[in-house]
Parts: structure tokens; sequence; C-alpha cells
């Protein structure tokens, strides 16, 4: 066993690989003569976050990122590892002695990589192939939560156009089209008239996001506020982690189409102490339930987008990972080591697993490439000469590449993450456009209104 202890000193527990059994704690501090390898696969700012995280980690002792970005190239080793060939991935972490990898992306997680590393004896933080199905399958999805009477929207899943022309045509508008499996963020289309609704049909089967619209689900178009929810699993439990808001659309007053997430603030003050537990008691424990009771329980972080109707909260959808620019956002409010919750989760047992998070909020903005997300320019020149990071501003890096002199350039559509904490969401605002403001990057642009609705709440609080 392994003991570690948070900033507050509260006990934890979590079995270490075999090969680190030797690690131990003297009176509440860490012995560090025997520390761990770990792996974190992706390239985005999810992955830069993670990796910041983890680098702070007493328990970690080299730190792997692959392929990583420019960012993360400053805090781990960067490396060529095609996430695809699983036994390119095994030889690496035998090779490397990798006790824990913290797989980032959806993709490897639908394809099976946790599976393939478990068998292997590698701790692998992420659900199985099986349960990765929440994120993979929209359609799944909405089958667990008809077994499990979890509220969400009514739908309807095809195979084929015409049944699906024809369940669209007694429907009432708007209506939302999905195309079922992974698209990149992209494959969810809100329609305002029925020849709409009916032309993103023929769109997605006819192979506008490929093999992720071979089935697609019809879904009603549910009103209200939109939040995300994150829980610890260890496929029994769930371990509440934080509250977020995301914003999609690309411009400002949630403008333009959606893209892969424009900013996003913790902790979202709409996601009330009773709504948590209304949402742990309606939507988490039977989604765990029933994964557990189909043979495939759930491991890894749990996602949760849900819309805050008048009835309650409802699910829109399941994410089986850190969301992104959420994680951002989390672990800079973060205080309590996270190395020893991600190894707990990926070996089944949080139970002596409490996180702390700092009660000042924090927000990120994404700095995007112009046409983003419609095609863009790579390879433009980015400095970061003039930012000023410190524990309360930090800029985590999504699509960037770093020479080998030092150049920065751009090499993806969403670039860099802009993060600060204050004590309000306004001031955590502030200094992230402060922040922003210092970087040259004549080729970015980002949206300026980043927290607008919590901070219209913080207004409206100061004025009662």
């Amino acid at each position: 066993m392994i003991e570690v202890f948070t900033g507050e000193r509260r006990p934890h527990r979590t079995q270490a690989p075999s090969y680190n059994d030797n690690y131990m704690t003297d009176n509440g501090n860490y012995m560090t003569e025997t520390k761990f390898n770990i792996l974190v696969l992706g390239s985005g700012g999810r992955e830069h976050a993670l990796c910041w995280k983890i680098a702070n980690s007493p328990l970690c002792a080299r730190l792997f990122c692959a392929p990583g970005n420019g960012g993360t190239a400053s805090i781990a080793e960067n490396v060529r590892l095609d996430e695809k060939d699983h036994d390119a991935v095994v030889a690496f972490c035998h090779e490397n002695t990798i006790a824990l990898v913290v797989i980032g992306p959806e993709a490897p997680l639908v394809d099976g990589l946790a599976d393939t590393l478990q068998a292997h004896d590698i701790a692998a933080f992420g659900p199985s192939g099986a349960a990765a199905q929440l994120e993979g399958s929209k359609g799944f999805t909405k089958d667990i939560c008809a077994e499990a009477n979890i509220p969400t929207a009514a739908y309807g899943r095809f195979t084929l156009p015409a049944p699906a022309h024809d369940y669209l045509a007694k429907q009432d508008l708007p209506i939302v089209i999905k195309a079922d499996g992974l698209a990149a963020g992209k494959g969810v289309i809100i329609c305002d008239t029925m020849d709409a609704a009916h032309d993103a049909i023929d769109h997605i089967f006819d192979g506008a996001f490929g093999a992720a619209g071979a089935e697609l689900v019809i879904e009603e178009f549910m009103t209200g506020e939109e939040a995300s929810f994150f829980v610890l699993c260890d496929g029994r439990h769930a371990l509440p982690l934080a509250t977020a808001q995301d914003h999609k659309r690309v411009g400002d007053a949630d403008t333009g189409p959606n893209t892969g997430g424009m900013g996003a603030y913790s902790p979202a003050s709409i996601m009330t102490p009773e709504l948590v537990a209304q949402t742990m008691d309606t939507i988490i424990r039977p989604t765990l339930d029933t994964m557990a009771a189909r043979g495939m329980p759930y491991r890894g972080v749990l996602y949760a987008g849900l819309m805050l109707t008048p009835e309650g909260p409802k699910l829109v959808e399941y994410n089986c990972r850190f969301g992104d620019p959420e994680a951002q956002v989390l672990m800079l409010r973060l205080e309590t080591d996270l190395v020893p919750a991600l190894m707990a989760s990926a070996q089944g047992d949080l139970s002596g697993i409490d996180l702390n998070w700092s009660q000042d909020p924090a927000l990120t903005v994404v700095m995007a490439a112009q046409g983003y997300p419609g095609s863009y320019d790579k390879g433009t020149r980015i400095s970061l000469d003039e930012v000023d990071e410190s524990d309360e501003t930090v800029v985590f890096h999504a699509g960037t590449k770093s020479a080998g002199d030092g150049t920065l350039t751009a090499q993806g559509g969403r670039v860099l993450n802009v993060t600060a904490r204050g004590k309000t969401v306004a001031q955590a605002q502030a200094r992230a456009y402060a922040g922003c403001e210092k970087i040259d990057w004549p080729e970015g642009f980002c949206r300026k209104d980043i927290g607008w609705r919590e901070i219209e709440r913080e207004e409206n609080q100061r004025g009662k």
C-alpha cells in the first residue's frame, strides 16, 4: 500500500504498482526515493493541463506525453507513439517502466486501449472499450438512460434514412440531429426548420461524419442552461469532482457554429449543492449501476453534459474523459495531488480518495486560428515572450509545435488556452484576457465574453 496526503494532511490510500510497493511515508511526509513513470496520451490543451498537474506530483519520476505539443515539451518528454498501435504502446510502457497511462482523448478509449494495457498489467486511467460506448455511441447512452429511467431528451435512433425521415415528420421544432459515433464534437446539428432537419439526416447518412454517421439519433430539443459535471469512478463508486460551464459557439453572445469549446469556467454556481445531489441520485449512480449490471463497470472520469431544465437536470450526453477546455480550469483549481486519484480509479478502489478544490474560480479563454472551425492556416508563428505566467495565470497549449530553436507555431484550430484564477469569475476573466493581450499572434482570435453568464450572476448577487 502507499499512503499519500493532501495539502490539508488528510490521509489517502491507494495501491501502488507491484514494483513500487516499497513506497512509504514517514509521519505524513513523502518518501520519494521510489517514484514511478507516467505516460499521458494526447496532444491537446487537456493533456497539457493534465501533464502540468501530474508533473508537480511527488509520485512522478519521469513524465512522457505522446505525441504532446509545444507546451508539454517543457514539462514532459514528448514521444512519437501511435495510440492505434496497441502493441507499440505496450512495448513503450515496458521499455520505459511506465506504471500508469493516462488516456486523454476519446478515440483510444473507444478503441479499447485501456483493456489492452490492463491485460498487460499496466494501470490505465480510463474506461474499457465497452464502457466507453457511453461516449462512442449516442444511441447506446440513450438506451442506458431508458433502461435506468435517467432523465434525458426523448429520442429515436436509426440506421436507415427512410425511418428517420418518417420519425422526424412527427416531431416538434426545434429538433436535434446527432451522428451516433465520435465526430470530434461536430456531429450535432440543431435544426429550426423541417427542411433543415431532413437535410441534416441526409447529410449524416451521406457520410459527412464518416463512420460516425452510420447511425444517427433524433433528439428532442431541451430548453435550459447547460452545465458540465465531472465525477471520478472506480467501477462501483463515484467521487464528485467539480462543475464547469463550456462555451461551444465560436462567436460572442453564443453565436455562430459549434466548436470544440471556446472557453470555460469553474465552478458553475448554477449547479447548486441541491442540483449536484440530484444529479448524483438520478443520473450518475443509475448509470454506474446499470453499466456494472451489464458487465461493463465504468472506471475513469465521467463527464456529464447537463441541461438544467424546469423539471430538473437532464442528461445531454456523456464524455468519457476530462473535457477540453474544462480540464484546464479544473486542474488550476485542484489543490490535491492528482496522481493517487488517477491510480486509485485505474485500480478500482476510490474509497480512500478525497480531493480538495480551491474556492477561487478559474476561467480559460481559447485562442484559435482565424477561420476556425472552418479552414485555417497552419504554421503561423506565436510569441509568448511578454506573458507573465504565475500560480494564477497559466497558458496551456493545444495545437502548437515548438522547434529546436524555441520557435512556437500554430498547428491546429484551437491553439492556446489562457487560464487564470481569481477571487471572482470577473477577476479571473480580467486576468485571462490580460494574458491574451500579451500574446503576439496576429493570426489568432478569441471570444471576448467567456464567463458572461456567471459574471451576470455575480453582479446580480452584489446588487441584492
